[in-house]
């Protein structure tokens, strides 16, 4: 169901099984699939492909030629950049070990979650079974194989923590035993709650 103040370019393959929350945009060639779900006030790109299932809460802004497939979940004000992978399968084959087309029933899907207010940079990869944490930041073209934790920076093949980011986004240093963001001055210290 498209709720009727969502807006859906004619370009656009949006499933009469998925759903489309209030004020969301839906912008050329996207394709949402049966049974995903779209919170409100969302921003979809051009050619961004949200596969069969796939959650993903309000107020999440997925660039041009992102793609989120079945099994990802994506919590509210998250930030996914252009042409981002969030994969699902650990063992990719097209066959089985006896040479048959594999089917829906011969893998298993890996779950992904992106934790709210998390940013995913363009080109990254997120591979499935990984948890990205709150208001974590991962780096453009960054391969991400294991969780990030919350506010963490990650970088590079295979991501690799560099430090911490503060919820604006700006990069935080350590001050004492906490991390300060020298722009607004707000503190984090790793594992309390933020």
């Amino acid at each position: 169901m498209i709720d009727p103040s969502a807006y859906v370019h004619p370009s656009a393959d949006v499933s009469p099984q998925a759903s489309v929350g209030s004020e969301s945009r839906v912008w050329h060639r996207a394709q949402i699939r049966e049974g995903a779900s779209l919170g409100a006030d969302c921003i979809v790109g051009k050619d961004v492909y949200i596969d069969a299932g796939v959650t993903i809460g309000s107020k999440v802004k997925i660039q041009n030629s992102a793609l989120i497939y079945h099994g990802a979940s994506v919590e509210d004000g998250v930030f996914i950049g252009p042409q981002a992978c969030l994969a699902n399968d650990s063992h990719p084959r097209a066959i089985t070990t006896d040479g048959a087309l594999k089917s829906a029933d011969d893998w298993t899907v890996g779950p992904t979650l992106v934790c709210y207010g998390a940013s995913i940079g363009a080109g990254a990869l997120i591979l499935p079974g990984v948890t990205v944490g709150r208001f974590a930041m991962v780096g453009a073209g960054a391969v991400v194989t294991r969780d990030v934790p919350e506010h963490a920076l990650v970088l590079g093949i295979p991501a690799r923590q560099k430090g911490y980011v503060c919820r604006c986004g700006k990069p935080m240093t350590l001050d004492g035993d906490v991390y300060r963001c020298a722009d607004d001055g707000w503190t984090f210290g790793p594992g309390e709650e933020p």
